[in-house]
């Protein structure tokens, strides 16, 4: 069976106007994971974070809402206030942020494996809905995660997506293939591969080498390339080099009309799209000074010649 590509949650980027435009544009991507939404006592109550996941704003996409939390109570409440068609949840313990980890939450959470178990074992008692688990490998070291596997390896996770680094390496150092290997050979779940795919070649490398993996989760780089592989009639993954320079910029200015419909001033707009070409301008050559000018203006037209 041909690697499926999904499409992983940045908090910032990845709400349902970006997705949905991406999915208008681009497509190929068989499933999107929203950014963690933050639950508390009475489950979510940020009416940002609930707009994100409403049926209605995902309507020709697959979303599985991902929840961050460390309390069971505000779990299962978050999950309550979620049936409104969704059959899963995703769980946050991956994110590195210090704000969450502070917490205890995200990969906070991994530094507290007891309590990591407890809180496990209730939401799969309780659960009536799939859960699956976004993770880190540990909080310090890359051997944690043999503690970790094992106690996952105790519920009945739909997918467990591994991003092969610590909280402490965030997104600077080298992944640990070998501790995602150590995974695929001894995790009892579906496994999922996340972090630093930002070519054809590394998917097709990672299809080769886990043959019984069904998922890879690509998060930055489809941002920084958008519709940078494709799939191709007979479900095999290509690089896609018909998706022009005129498509992208259709793209990215169907993307900044639609942050304008909802936002209240051309500013926010322009700092959404800001972020999103911080991924991007690498990718062009010569793209320092236009980057510069687009990090500095805060004029729809500036920013329109810069791009």
């Amino acid at each position: 069976m041909t690697v499926r590509i999904t499409f992983a949650p940045l908090e910032g980027i990845t709400g349902y106007i970006y997705r949905n435009t991406y999915q208008e544009y681009y497509g190929g991507i068989d499933r999107y994971y929203s950014p963690f939404l933050v639950t508390r006592d009475r489950g979510i109550m940020k009416k940002k974070e609930l707009r994100d996941i409403l049926p209605e704003n995902n309507l020709n996409i697959d979303l599985v809402p991902q929840l961050l939390t460390n309390k069971t109570e505000n779990f299962l409440q978050a999950a309550a206030q979620l049936k409104l068609g969704y059959r899963e949840i995703n769980l946050n313990l991956g994110c590195p942020s210090g704000t969450v980890v502070s917490k205890g939450r995200g990969a906070g959470f991994l530094d507290q494996p007891e309590k990591l178990q407890s809180f496990l074992e209730e939401i799969f008692q309780k659960a009536d809905y799939a859960i699956s688990i976004k993770t880190r490998i540990g909080m310090y070291e890359p051997e944690e995660f043999h503690r970790l596997l094992a106690i996952y390896n105790e519920y009945p996770i739909r997918e467990l997506i591994i991003h092969p680094r610590t909280r402490q390496e965030f997104y600077k150092e080298k992944i640990h293939p070998e501790i995602f290997k150590y995974a695929y050979e001894h995790s009892k779940n579906p496994i999922t591969f996340n972090g630093e795919i930002r070519s054809l070649q590394a998917v097709t490398a990672l299809e080769k080498e886990y043959p019984a993996m069904k998922n890879i989760m690509i998060g930055r780089g489809l941002i920084a390339k958008p519709g940078f592989i494709m799939q191709a009639a007979d479900g095999s993954l290509t690089e896609n080099r018909t998706r022009s320079k005129k498509r992208l910029k259709e793209f990215l200015d169907c993307l900044l009309e639609e942050y304008r419909k909802v936002m209240s001033a051309d500013i926010h707009a322009l700092f959404k799209m800001k972020e999103i070409w911080i991924y991007m301008a690498p990718y062009f050559t010569n793209y320092e000074k236009y980057l510069k000018k687009i990090k500095k203006t805060d004029k729809l037209m500036e920013y329109r010649a810069s791009v």
